[in-house]
């Protein structure tokens, strides 16, 4: 409500300043069309701000905050350097040819002004009505997405369910090599590029969730894998990598970044099996050992039997012995009962 009454109020001072415009001793001359087409370009200059405004619904507090300090920044530079040319500008006899160059100078500082803070804008920072260093982080930390979590998806369904409220960055070099990947003349690497870039576009269309793309390369970069990049990227924002990679998993622990393991997460909501509790599975496959079965539970935990490698293809009930817990996954050993549907 309270931005409709801005935007009526924007509106009702254009049409007064139409008005004033038009009023002016500026269009005092026998041509009546000009007073109108004025009025007009006031009024559709005000309707295309406010078309703007509209459309542009995720407004990154970052961005409008380099622009207007940018701005504030150049225009005072600009200020003191006409301070510094002023006996130089006095000298100048049309007054029309120094009225321009203060004019350039205030726009080309400007313009310098508002880059350099839009490609630091991730190292330094400023928020109205203060000003706060990116390294001084509070609250939730950022995390950095891997390319092969883009790939696996199950991400996308995560952040869904609002269990996770941390900003999401997704660094460029990733996102290049999604691309390479969904070029690849192999089939199955084709289709796993395309679902990344799929996964992608499905985070970035959700209004709930806050995904920034993170274009700048550091100096510390160069020549670096890609891993690597992630974990340098992760611990320059002093986030967490988020992946399901094993050795990425151990590269990131070792330069001290926290790591968000996916398969951590799956394995952690899988029901917990005790030793001495019984449950149901279908055999599919023989064991390694001579006398083993192997199942998989809905969940895709494995389950290997103890004798039960004659009994593939069957629906067994087993006797839990141990649960073998890591990060590649849950293995649950078992020990053989008899078929679900014999008597007990």
């Amino acid at each position: 409500m309270a931005l409709v009454i801005l935007r009526v109020l924007f509106l009702m001072i254009a049409i007064a300043l139409g008005v004033q415009v038009v009023s002016s001793k500026v269009f005092e001359s026998n041509n009546s069309f000009l007073p109108i087409l004025a009025f007009l370009g006031v009024m559709l200059g005000a309707i295309g701000v406010l078309v703007a405004d509209i459309s542009i619904r995720r407004k990154r507090l970052d961005v409008i905050t380099a622009v207007y300090f940018g701005a504030v920044i150049g225009l005072f530079l600009s200020y003191v350097l006409q301070l510094g040319l002023t006996p130089l500008l006095d000298e100048v006899r049309n007054p029309d040819i120094a009225g321009w160059f203060k004019l350039s100078i205030a726009a080309i500082t400007c313009y310098i002004s508002i880059s350099v803070l839009l490609q630091t804008r991730d190292d330094f920072r400023f928020i109205i009505p203060y000003v706060e260093f990116a390294k001084e982080i509070k609250g939730l930390k950022p995390l950095v997405l891997d390319t092969s979590v883009v790939i696996d998806g199950r991400i996308a369904d995560l952040v869904e369910t609002q269990v996770i409220d941390n900003q999401l960055i997704m660094p460029q070099f990733v996102i290049s090599e999604l691309q390479g990947i969904a070029d690849s003349s192999d089939k199955l690497k084709r289709g796993r590029g395309r679902r990344g870039l799929d996964i992608l576009n499905r985070l970035q269309s959700n209004g709930k969730v806050d995904i920034q793309i993170f274009e700048r390369e550091l100096p510390e970069f160069a020549g670096q894998p890609v891993d690597q990049k992630l974990v340098l990227l992760a611990k320059h924002l002093e986030g967490k990598v988020v992946t399901n990679d094993y050795n990425l998993n151990k590269v990131a622990k070792l330069h001290s970044v926290g790591v968000v393991n996916l398969n951590d997460i799956a394995n952690s909501l899988k029901p917990i099996f005790l030793p001495g509790e019984t449950l149901d599975v279908q055999l599919i496959k023989p064991g390694e050992d001579i006398r083993q079965g192997v199942g998989y539970l809905e969940d895709g935990t494995m389950v290997v039997i103890e004798g039960g490698r004659e009994h593939i293809g069957e629906m067994v009930r087993a006797t839990v012995t141990s649960v073998l817990q890591t990060s590649a996954g849950r293995m649950v050993f078992g020990k053989f009962e008899g078929n679900k549907n014999d008597k007990r």
